[in-house]
Formats: structure tokens, C-alpha cells, sequence
């Protein structure tokens, strides 16, 4: 039941629609019905600027990185547990309970679980994104190559209960970006202007 008790708040936790919430509160816009639609932090950027973009990002970051250490702050092992926990944030980012199931595309909550269980992994990781994002001028484009690298660091680290949760995160990362891919092909996705 202590377990079960942990991951329904770690859901919980993803659930916090972090970008709905700045939108409404400090600028009166949902931000579902503006952009992409979606709640994540590039929609946040596109929409409300670069401010609320990096507030909504870094909290979308935390609600995985603090996930990922509830286990920690109550003293449950094993170790893996870091990143079931991790997992049903980002299920909760995906699908939150408070934002009628419409959420994020997984990609600042995936990355804050990976700092809270490997922080070297998320450095490695952002450095990536930024060097995608700025040959490429594509933040999905960036974000699923992070998710690929993330998976292959994962095979030369021996953690095995690492790669089967990385890579499932890598899954969701490229299945929540499938409209992106389309887009990307038909050279119709936004490029970014400021880097």
C-alpha cells in the first residue's frame, strides 16, 4: 500500500498542469486554445514568451525530479523504485488528472526524472537538446534525438532497470511528437527565432 501510495502521488504530482496554471493566472490566457493546444513548455514559449516558457519548463522539470526522489525522502527501496515513480509523473504530465487528461508531450518531465536518478544523464542530455536546437532550429526535433541518446547512453551503463525505463520514456517522448515528425516531413513545423 506504501508503494501504491507513493506512485499516486507521483501522478499527482504530473498531474499539476504547470502551464495552464501560469497562463491563467498571470496572463488570463488558457493555453490550450492558443498554438499547439498542448500544455507543455514549447507551447508556453510560442504563446505567453520567453518568461512564462522557462517558469513553466523548469516546474514541468521538477514535478519528475521530485517524483523520482519520493522514494528517497521515504526511505523505499530498492533504487529502481526512483524511476517507476518517475514514470507515473510523467504519465500524470501526459494525462493530468486536473487538466482534463490533456497534457504535455513528456519531454521537461521525462528529463527532470533523470535528474533526480542521473543527474551527469540530464547534462549530457540538455547539452544534446541545445546542439539539436540550435543546428536544427526544431524543439521536437531536438527533443526526440535527446530521447534516442538518452536510450543509447543507457546501454553501456549496466543499469538495466535504467535502459527498460529510459527507453520507455524515449517511446513517449517520439509518440506524443508523431504529428511533429509529419510536420517536420512536410517541412511545415516551426523553427525557432531566438538561437
Amino acid at each position: 500500500m506504501f508503494y501504491a501510495l507513493i506512485l499516486v502521488i507521483a501522478y499527482l504530482l504530473g498531474s499539476i498542469p504547470s502551464g495552464l496554471i501560469i497562463g491563467k493566472k498571470f496572463y488570463g490566457i488558457d493555453i490550450r486554445e492558443h498554438g499547439s493546444g498542448n500544455l507543455g513548455g514549447t507551447n508556453t514559449f510560442r504563446t505567453l514568451g520567453v518568461k512564462a516558457g522557462l517558469i513553466v519548463t523548469i516546474m514541468d522539470i521538477l514535478k519528475g525530479t521530485i517524483a523520482a526522489l519520493l522514494p528517497l525522502f521515504f526511505s523505499v527501496e530498492p533504487k529502481m523504485f526512483m524511476l517507476v515513480a518517475g514514470i507515473f509523473a510523467v504519465i500524470g504530465h501526459m494525462y493530468p488528472l486536473f487538466a482534463n487528461f490533456r497534457g504535455g508531450k513528456a519531454v521537461a518531465t521525462s528529463g527532470g526524472v533523470l535528474l533526480g536518478y542521473d543527474p551527469l544523464l540530464f547534462l549530457i542530455l540538455l547539452a544534446v537538446f541545445f546542439l539539436g536546437l540550435y543546428v536544427s532550429k526544431y524543439v521536437s526535433l531536438s527533443s526526440m534525438i535527446a530521447a534516442i541518446i538518452a536510450f543509447t547512453y543507457t546501454l553501456f551503463t549496466g543499469d538495466i532497470p535504467l535502459m527498460i525505463v529510459v527507453g520507455v520514456l524515449a517511446f513517449f517522448v517520439i509518440y506524443r511528437h508523431r504529428a511533429n515528425i509529419v510536420r517536420i516531413k512536410n517541412k511545415t513545423e516551426p523553427k525557432i527565432k531566438w538561437l
